[in-house]
């Protein structure tokens, strides 16, 4: 036993303090940074098999030291892995590729530190708890690893066991993540940042309380039990800690190999269920959950053809009905495409500061991109151009809308919306999702309209069988 608290404490230790883990931070950043300028200065044609080496061990270096910081610094990786750069599409998928394995195969932790949360979590090892545990995690991610165990009654269940020192670690990025305020108010000068860490904190701290994380899954499970076409794995109450997560395991097809082996019409059917979750439950229960990255995504086989089971709940907001009238006021004026009740409504939302001198047509057209999938004349294709375009519209200092979003404010309620809409629009992308997504989106607005597919139907029968949902709190 010695010898594994010996190996926790290393464990621990790895981890690294406030300062040690912003320096690593740093100068990877640095390093990527002056990869792709070096490559932009050569000019390397996108063929040029220098590229693609000097990406490649870009991506690389990222991943090692991403992966080794855990924490909040692992989930930028986990970001950067499948949200659409603006880099050429050769270079893109070398980024993607090698920094996917912080999604499924990110390094594991020690055995003895694993085993040592078990123990402070149960007070007894897993052997006496669990009728069977693989010690070899079946994935490893950012603040904890999943294993693969058996319930006395016969279960098959995962449990996610959160990395010893994690916690101290993700608050130690946090605080460096503040020490860039004053950089952030030189870029964005009416962003009140106060508010906006504040919300990524709380944020984050829930991702760290597996017992609350619990909740907002068995919130989502109860919500979607025996829906036809989304399914939302229950949890095991009564063996869950802070630390440890029990939840039913699920078998079925990851992401990437649908995207690799799958049908258009598989993936067509996929796209469709993933919006329609993300969708439905902000339309029905003002619950969002905000962390759509392909490894919280596993493909089954229904009933009634290929079915979705959502993953992770870590990362939840309910927004309180006033938030939700005033997001519903926008996207209204937008779909009117009324320019000046959409600025009113983006005004009290707190995007418009009343002192910032703005263009309001830049505006408006900013948030016209961003509702694009829903305005654009129907069918709309998620395109892997189309997501990297929202993306350089906020990010990128030279795009044409930049010196108009650096004007605005954010308001800390939108910044969970936001990291959906990168991802959600880059996981689309990759299945080259393609719909009549207003209809699809109006299905779950008060008063809109009747079902507009296939999956619509089944959706709306399923609903007609359920007594009223309970709305949650406000």
């Amino acid at each position: 036993m010695s010898d594994e608290r010996d190996g926790a404490s290393r464990s621990r230790a790895s981890l690294g303090g406030r300062l040690q883990r912003g320096a690593r931070l740093a100068r990877a950043g640095a390093k990527g940074a002056a990869g792709v300028a070096t490559s932009k200065a050569r000019g390397l044609a996108g063929g040029d098999p220098r590229e693609a080496e000097l990406h490649a061990r870009v991506a690389a270096d990222l991943a090692e030291v991403l992966g080794d910081m855990k924490g909040a610094a692992m989930k930028l990786g986990q970001l950067l892995s499948f949200v659409d750069l603006d880099l050429p599409p050769e270079v893109q998928s070398t980024y993607h590729d090698v920094l996917a394995s912080l999604r499924d195969q990110a390094p594991a932790f020690d055995p003895g530190a694993i085993d040592e949360v078990l123990h402070q979590s149960y007070g007894e090892g897993p052997e006496h708890v669990f009728a069977s545990f693989d010690p070899t995690p079946l994935a490893a991610a950012s603040i904890g690893q999943v294993h693969a165990a058996k319930l006395h009654d016969g279960r098959d269940v995962v449990v996610k066991v959160q990395y010893p020192g994690v916690a101290d670690a993700v608050r130690a990025d946090l605080k460096n993540a503040e020490s860039f305020a004053p950089l952030a108010r030189l870029v964005s000068p009416n962003q009140e940042i106060g508010p906006l860490l504040d919300e990524l904190r709380e944020r984050v701290f829930d991702e760290l309380d597996y017992e609350r994380e619990a909740q907002y899954q068995r919130a989502f499970a109860n919500r979607y039990e025996g829906h036809p076409f989304i399914h939302v794995p229950d949890i095991v109450g009564d063996l869950c800690r802070q630390q440890v997560l029990v939840s039913e395991r699920i078998y079925g097809r990851t992401f990437d190999q649908l995207v690799a082996e799958g049908t258009d019409e598989d993936r067509q059917r996929v796209g469709e269920i993933i919006f329609r979750y993300a969708f439905g439950s902000i339309g029905r229960f003002r619950l969002f959950n905000g962390d759509p990255h392909p490894g919280n995504y596993l493909i089954e086989e229904g009933e009634h053809g290929l079915t979705v089971a959502f993953l992770d709940y870590g990362s939840v907001k309910l927004f309180s009905r006033e938030r939700y009238a005033s997001m519903r006021r926008i996207e209204a004026a937008m779909a009117l495409s009324d320019r000046d009740a959409a600025l009113s409504a983006l005004r009290d939302a707190g995007f418009l500061p009343r002192s910032a001198k703005v263009d309001g047509d830049a505006v408006y057209e900013w948030f016209r991109l961003y509702t694009k999938p829903v305005l654009a004349d129907q069918p709309f294709t998620f395109t892997p151009e189309f997501a990297a375009e929202v993306i350089r519209s906020s990010a990128d200092p030279r795009s044409p809308l930049a010196d108009v979003v650096r004007r605005l404010n954010l308001p800390s309620d939108y910044l969970l919306l936001n990291r959906i809409q990168w991802g959600l629009n880059s996981v689309l992308a990759r299945l080259g999702a393609r719909g009549d997504w207003r209809a699809i989106r109006d299905e779950y607005l008060e008063g809109g309209g009747g079902p507009a597919t296939a999956l619509g139907e089944l959706d709306a029968q399923w609903w007609r069988t359920r007594e009223p949902a309970v709305d949650p709190p406000a």
